[in-house]
């Protein structure tokens, strides 16, 4: 006898859609190591931003795992997740050894002092796990290319991001859209500028020197690689990302005086970039200046010019006007405080939400991407002008490559 081909009902149809559509995958698991202020604050925006859930936390110090708990779970909570468990906290200097060591987790976000970034790179990337790493991904030329063979071994097998957001705010997405189709003209040259106030931390009168050089590394040149590297990269990182390029050459000037810290970063830097097509770009910032917050890039074209504030205005002015609408008057008030941990309010408002759903819809779809080299070229863009204040003189891209000197905190972080 012939065999019928099976056939379905309506009824058995609908039923078997209902399931497939009551289908949900499983939630990204993440794990932060470096529970201090911008880690925990990127890491409860991808708890109410995204679908993702934390499930393991872990610092060198007990009570930054304990603190960020708390903030993680409330965050959980107002979107009817779990929170991370007690057993999950892992602490000490073994602590994301011990975290990799653990199941269940799909995502490693490392939010540690840069001058761990590639140490900590490596060994997640070794345990074939999707990195969610922040900026800088190095202090030194020697880490960049430690981060660049990581990222390497990781093509195509799992998710590679660098904390790169402004890349995704809407704001900067239009306007880049329309320097694009040449709506400023050729670029002929650029001014940014990050006038930042002093970051305040703890004195620790308890703390050995070490303990204290960690818990306030954003002071330390070598644990954070210097203000221009570690703070002023996000204008390097978009006039890279503007112009399609790395620059060519650097010099500068910068120095200390004005900051009154125990540690040894600079509180100023002035330096000139020369870009490819000679264009020349010129980078200013501050990290100890009172009562203001003040952020923006300018790239002055042939036929227009676009300015890009982290709170407002986004526009072109020129030939073809265009204004972003609805982010309020220019110079709005930043909250200082919050502008210390990445937090502003204005131009880029979903720059950490889109960042982060499009990181986690990479790994959910497949489609995995990997920003390594990026993170990479933007790291050493920000040394090459570092370099050229630090000694005075004009430094090259060719030159900068060339550079082997490793970067020694001399810490033993085993010995704390």
């Amino acid at each position: 006898m012939k065999n019928e081909p099976a056939t379905l009902d309506r009824r058995s149809f609908v039923a078997g859609a209902g399931a497939l559509l009551a289908f949900k995958p499983e939630p990204v698991r993440m794990a932060l190591v470096g529970c201090g202020g911008r880690g925990t604050g990127v890491a409860e925006s991808f708890t109410l931003e995204t679908s993702a859930r934390y499930v393991a936390l872990a610092d060198l110090f007990q009570e930054q795992t304990e603190r960020a708990q708390q903030t993680l779970g409330a965050a959980a909570a107002k979107r009817g997740k779990p929170g991370v468990e007690s057993s999950a906290l892992f602490h000490g200097p073994q602590c994301l050894q011990r975290l990799l060591a653990a199941r269940d987790i799909d995502v490693i976000h490392i939010a540690t002092p840069p001058y761990f970034h590639p140490e900590h790179f490596e060994a997640c990337a070794a345990a074939g796990k999707h990195v969610y790493l922040e900026k800088p991904v190095a202090v030194d030329v020697p880490g960049t290319r430690r981060v660049l063979r990581a990222g390497e071994r990781l093509k195509g097998k799992a998710s590679v991001a660098v904390g790169f957001q402004l890349r995704h705010a809407t704001p900067y997405v239009q306007l880049v859209e329309r320097i694009r189709r040449g709506d400023i003209g050729a670029i002929v040259c650029g001014l940014t500028h990050y006038y930042a106030g002093a970051i305040p931390r703890p004195d620790w009168p308890d703390a050995t020197p070490a303990e204290r050089r960690l818990r306030n590394w954003v002071h330390d040149r070598v644990l954070s690689g210097d203000i221009l590297v570690e703070q002023n990269i996000h204008l390097v990182d978009v006039t890279n990302w503007v112009l399609e390029a790395h620059p060519l050459s650097a010099q500068g000037t910068g120095g200390r005086a004005g900051r009154n810290d125990r540690g040894d970063a600079w509180s100023h830097f002035n330096v000139n970039y020369t870009y490819p097509n000679n264009v020349h770009i010129t980078l200013t910032s501050t990290q100890f200046i009172e009562g203001a917050w003040d952020v923006a890039m300018r790239y002055f074209g042939t036929t227009g010019n676009a300015e890009m504030r982290y709170d407002a205005p986004v526009r072109i002015t020129g030939a073809k006007k265009w204004d972003f609408p609805g982010l309020g008057a220019p110079g709005q008030v930043t909250d200082t405080a919050a502008a210390v941990t990445g937090a502003f309010k204005g131009a880029l408002d979903d720059a950490d939400q889109k960042k982060q759903r499009h990181f986690i819809d990479s790994i959910v779809s497949g489609k995995f991407l990997n920003e390594a080299s990026q993170g990479v070229e933007s790291a050493l863009s920000a040394m090459l002008g570092r370099q050229a204040a630090y000694t005075g003189r004009p430094w090259t891209w060719d030159e900068l490559l060339r550079l082997g000197e490793v970067w020694d905190a001399k810490l033993d972080v085993a010995r704390l």
